[in-house]
């Protein structure tokens, strides 16, 4: 969350740095060449405005500052000097002037070693890039290497990421946002030019092209349908009672730990059935699981209902503890981890079954939910698994992606500030009510603050599933979703075997998975409600913003899938629930292409596990590579996983030593353990090495708070305060989608049916035939689908079918 501090007076850092250029007009780009490519690097020539030539003034935010040219010079007679003496919010540096004449050229895909002498008084220091895009013009790109306090004149060098596409020069400089000073001197830039591997294609060329998928031959021990990757490599895979009535009657609640070192799976005891809980890792790699399933439907009386208890699952030991109780019960609830590790809930279902209205705030110093009073409350119903994503300034983007029937009321998305306690919609998501079990990322890098959402239905009407897809750059003053290309199609099976799909169809219960190389691997999935399984998988590249098909899972993945990244660069997909109840134990492993291109690179040392935010890290690699990140492992359910994120890394490069520029701010990488990879300039990636990320040592600073630029500044949506309070949204018992006149809880009759299927008797009962539903008893005497036409108790017998 952020300080009172920065939430007054917040502007963008492209509308506060000082004179930028937004109508300024390029000349045509030239090549880059090996030699410097700073202008008055060293600042000997004199400019305009007291600055040296091709160097300006530049900031933002409430401080103090002051830029000097001093003596004081690592070579030649002349160095910049700029210093904070007091500070509120924002930052002052000089920067390399946005113009054609001063800002050096680049080249797309391409990555630049930058390097300069310094001096430091001040630990709150970032070297600060901005990009010129040739469509929006200047803005702000990335923060690189946080510079440590020197005394005396001290090198460093910093590699930035590939340079995005659509840019064509960029700018740089020193940031100082503590107070303090910083003198600079002696700036350099060189394009890397280290050699593309050649790639050796070992598998088939389909392999090669597509990545394969392999079904294992041990299978899923438990109707899982939470997946969590934990910090030893282990996956727990939890299912409660499995959605599966008799197993919650007869107390039977699972659990089990894989391993896919041995492929092994370990049951566990599980105390309550977290059937349909939420889920998180905290800053010490433990588990926490919270509500979960107090109750299934009746038919003619309550819906499901959640409970209040929560559990801690400990890695080291395999059990479940019990925490404090939550306020309210939560089934199907959010979990984000914020930036100084306390966990903040939304939504989900109460004991009584209506929607809690209640937030609910884990605190990381406190071990323990907080009483109701402590927490900030706008009494808003968010639904069921809502996709509140942590942005770069402690406040929570509401994708638009949800569990069950229609979105919450207005745009379908938003923007809530805790702190402010405020909610502010955010326009241009696409047919906002049919995103049921769509899926959203944090695209690659977390630096770029961009997200992606993809396909989706609604279970209530029950569509065809749509093929949407929805971009949005949380970097904007006003950011709006634009909507991204379709997803890919595959093949449908409508239960007479595999047909390709057509028109507009697409799927809900989406994957999305972030892989090292920085694609998104999108899989699974079914055209309706818990039925028609579609085969497609494919890859979206958000440098290009295209998606590549690739092979599909050779698997039913539909309701109640997961599909989550291991750390050494595959994809592990499991389980699928249709309506008719059943259960799919098979578990298939995707390999990637970049894992079949030949030798992959190894990280043979990592310096030190233990991380702290600002810190730079040194790894040694057995040979050169492009780019290292952290991604946080996941903690998947229902397409939902907020806090997966990709945090790049910037390198400074010396032989096999690589430094490793870790981010100074936790709301980009949230404290918690997160797998390391590095990745060769092929895209291949090394198998992971776990590093564990620490957060509350870096919000104690007082002078400063971490480096953030602020975005989404300047929302033109609707915005609403702290409602009247009240304790619950009713919410309709047919809220899963299943009509429970007919069958058990576990067995899902849709409310409606596919719009293949007639409404009558007949057609519908075809259906539920095809489909495996079995021998249906009609619970009471109420009939609404008609499915019953001679009144015996059982749906779609003989003489319901033939009865005229």
């Amino acid at each position: 969350m952020r300080s009172s501090r920065t939430r007054s007076g917040r502007r963008t850092a492209l509308l506060a740095v000082a004179g930028l250029t937004g109508g300024l007009l390029l000349t045509s780009p030239q090549s880059a060449s090996a030699a410097n490519l700073i202008k008055n690097p060293g600042f000997e020539t004199a400019g305009s405005d007291d600055m040296p030539h091709c160097w300006k003034k530049s900031g933002w935010g409430d401080n103090d500052y002051t830029f000097e040219t001093v003596a004081d010079a690592h070579s030649g007679s002349k160095a910049m000097k700029v210093t904070l003496t007091r500070r509120v919010e924002g930052d002052r540096k000089a920067l390399i002037t946005e113009s054609a004449e001063c800002a050096p050229v680049v080249t797309v895909g391409k990555q630049y070693d930058l390097g300069l002498w310094y001096k430091s008084t001040t630990p709150d220091t970032s070297i600060t890039l901005f990009r010129h895009d040739t469509t929006a013009g200047w803005q702000y790109w990335t923060d690189l290497k946080t510079l440590e306090m020197a005394a005396g004149w001290t090198g460093a060098t910093v590699r930035t990421p590939e340079v995005p596409a659509g840019t064509d020069r960029i700018a740089w400089g020193v940031s100082v946002y503590g107070t303090g000073s910083v003198t600079t001197d002696d700036y350099t830039m060189d394009q890397v030019t280290d050699p593309v591997p050649d790639p050796v294609c070992t598998g088939t060329a389909q392999e090669c092209a597509n990545g394969r998928w392999d079904v294992l031959p041990t299978r899923n021990p438990v109707r899982s349908m939470h997946s969590v990757v934990l910090n030893n490599g282990k996956v727990l895979l939890i299912a409660g009672s499995g959605n599966s009535e008799q197993m919650f009657e007869a107390g039977t609640f699972t659990s089990a730990v894989y391993d896919p070192q041995n492929g092994t799976y370990k049951q566990i005891p599980t105390p309550k059935d977290m059937f349909c809980a939420g889920h998180v890792q905290l800053d010490d790699g433990r588990v926490l699981v919270m509500s979960g399933n107090k109750a299934y439907p009746v038919p003619g009386g309550h819906g499901y209902e959640g409970y209040k208890d929560s559990y801690v699952f400990d890695p080291v030991t395999e059990t479940y503890s019990k925490t404090n109780d939550m306020n309210d019960g939560h089934w199907y609830p959010s979990a984000t981890i914020l930036g100084n590790g306390d966990v903040i809930s939304f939504g989900g279902l109460k004991e009584d079954s209506t929607g809690s209205v209640t937030a609910e705030l884990w605190s990381d110093a406190e071990q323990k939910w907080l009483e109701l009073w402590k927490v900030n409350q706008t009494w808003s119903y968010w639904g069921l698994y809502p996709s509140m994503i942590l942005m770069q300034d402690g406040r929570l983007f509401y994708s638009g992606s949800h569990v069950f029937g229609n979105n919450i009321p207005g745009t379908g998305s938003a923007i809530y500030d805790y702190n402010a306690n405020t909610v502010t919609q955010i326009p241009g998501l696409q047919n906002k009510d049919e995103r049921d079990q769509s899926a959203s990322v944090l695209l690659p890098p977390a630096q770029d603050q961009k997200v992606l959402t993809l396909g989706g239905g609604n279970i209530d009407s029950n569509p065809n599933a749509n093929r949407l897809t929805d971009v949005i750059d949380l970097k904007q003053a006003n950011p709006s979703y634009v909507a991204g290309p379709p997803l890919p199609q595959g093949t449908v099976d409508l239960g007479g075997g595999k047909v390709p799909q057509t028109g507009n169809q697409g799927k809900m219960y989406v994957s999305a998975v972030l892989l090292p190389d920085g694609k998104v691997l999108e899989t699974g999935g079914a055209l309706h409600n818990r039925a028609d399984p579609v085969y497609e998988s494919s890859l979206y590249d958000p440098a290009t913003g295209t998606f590549d098909p690739v092979a599909p899972d050779p698997e039913e993945r539909g309701y109640h899938s997961s599909a989550f990244l291991l750390p050494d660069g595959r994809v592990m997909t499991t389980g699928d629930n249709p309506g008719n109840g059943s259960w799919n134990h098979d578990v298939s492993i995707y390999t990637p292409p970049y894992l079949l291109k030949g030798e992959r690179p190894t990280i043979t040392s990592v310096i030190d596990t233990e991380w702290t935010y600002g810190d730079t890290q040194r790894i040694t690699v057995d040979r050169p590579i492009a780019k290292a990140e952290l991604i946080r492992p996941a903690a998947v359910t229902h397409s939902s996983d907020p806090n997966q994120r990709f945090v790049d890394l910037p390198l400074s490069v010396d032989g096999n030593n690589v430094d490793l520029n870790v981010t100074s701010n936790p709301n980009l990488a949230p404290p918690g353990w997160y797998m390391l990879f590095a990745v060769d300039a092929a895209g291949v990636p090394s198998v992971a090495k776990w590093v564990h990320l620490q957060g509350p040592q870096a919000l104690s600073a007082t002078d400063a708070s971490p480096h953030v630029h602020d975005f989404a500044d300047n929302l033109k949506g609707k915005v609403t305060g702290p409602g009247k309070k009240r304790t619950s949204q009713k919410v309709s018992p047919t809220v899963s989608g299943c009509d429970r006149h007919y069958g058990s809880a576990n067995v899902c009759v849709p409310t409606d049916f596919p719009p293949t299927v007639k409404a009558t008797t007949k057609s519908r009962c075809d259906w539920l035939k095809k489909n495996d539903y079995g021998r249906l008893k009609v619970n009471g005497k109420d009939d609404p689908l008609r499915l019953d036409r001679n009144r015996d108790g059982i749906a779609c017998g003989k003489g319901d079918v033939t009865r005229r």
